[in-house]
């Protein structure tokens, strides 16, 4: 069996940017915790949990210690709660959302009305609603263009995750029954080159292996996109969830992973797949 793996598979610049700022602060052994979980990988906020970092799910009045806020970003009101705790509040937001973050504040201040491409209730998009409440719609689908209601100028702005041919559908179904608006395609560029790929690579494998955490986007984004190119695909989160008898049918086996998986597991299926023909790692 030929394996192609996905140069782009692995940690983005903000996931690694984001473990490694925990990992060095739970060093210093204070309490600490992240609000939410830190990124959408089982096998990495495993890893957290057995160096002490817990993970709040809501905001407490009092709080000693460091809190994390997760690579998602959290609603700017949520951060002036979590600053309030007295914790030592440190932001792990991915650059590439701090940027969608401050378009969004920028034009907030000029009245503009907000339109988010994105899953309505995937952490980031809760954080980015929060800079343009109350003038903030969330599209997903066609449908929801339907249903807007603009009266004002309008930005739209996208998910950093999001499928680059999604986002242009979508923006141009926008334009077309709300012309004028300004368009920021703030897909980050780990989310393009990874798509752009895995399209590739579609286009040269009997079947696709998407390896990622269950409640990634991104990852599951990644098998949509393979499901697309109509070649069979396997997403998995670990060596564990692979059929094996099903993959060694193939003759050749394209393998990308989700922007929070760790090398490590990626490594276990390459692993998995030499096995097949008695080749070692």
């Amino acid at each position: 069996m030929k394996v192609i793996l996905a140069k782009t598979a692995g940690f983005c610049m903000g996931v690694q940017r984001a473990v490694d700022t925990t990992l060095k602060l739970a060093e210093r052994k204070d309490p600490i915790a992240t609000f939410g979980p830190l990124i959408h990988n089982p096998q990495v906020l495993e890893q957290l949990k057995e160096k002490g970092v817990t993970v709040l799910e809501e905001i407490p009045e009092k709080s000693e210690g460091i809190i994390v806020v997760r690579a998602h970003g959290i609603p700017p009101i949520q951060k002036k709660q979590l600053e309030a705790t007295g914790a030592e509040i440190h932001d792990a937001t991915c650059p590439r959302v701090m940027n969608v973050q401050a378009i969004i504040r920028k034009y907030k201040t000029q009245d503009y009305f907000t339109i988010i491409i994105g899953d309505k209730n995937h952490a980031e998009v809760i954080g980015l609603m929060g800079y343009a409440e109350p003038q903030v719609a969330v599209v997903s689908d066609e449908e929801d263009i339907e249903k807007l209601s603009i009266t004002s100028p309008y930005i739209v702005v996208s998910q950093t995750t999001q499928d680059e041919v999604k986002f242009k559908q979508l923006t141009d179904k926008i334009l077309e029954y709300h012309p004028d608006g300004k368009i920021f395609n703030t897909i980050c560029d780990s989310t393009h080159n990874r798509q752009a790929e895995v399209r590739e690579i579609c286009e040269k494998v009997d079947a696709m292996i998407v390896v990622g955490g269950k409640g990634s986007a991104n990852t599951q984004r990644l098998g949509q996109i393979a499901m697309e190119m109509k070649v069979p695909v396997f997403v998995v989160e670990s060596k564990q969830d692979l059929d094996l008898q099903k993959i060694n049918k193939f003759e050749c086996v394209g393998i990308s992973a989700g922007a929070s998986t760790p090398t490590c597991v990626i490594d276990e299926i390459v692993c998995a797949l030499k096995e097949i023909e008695g080749e070692s790692c």
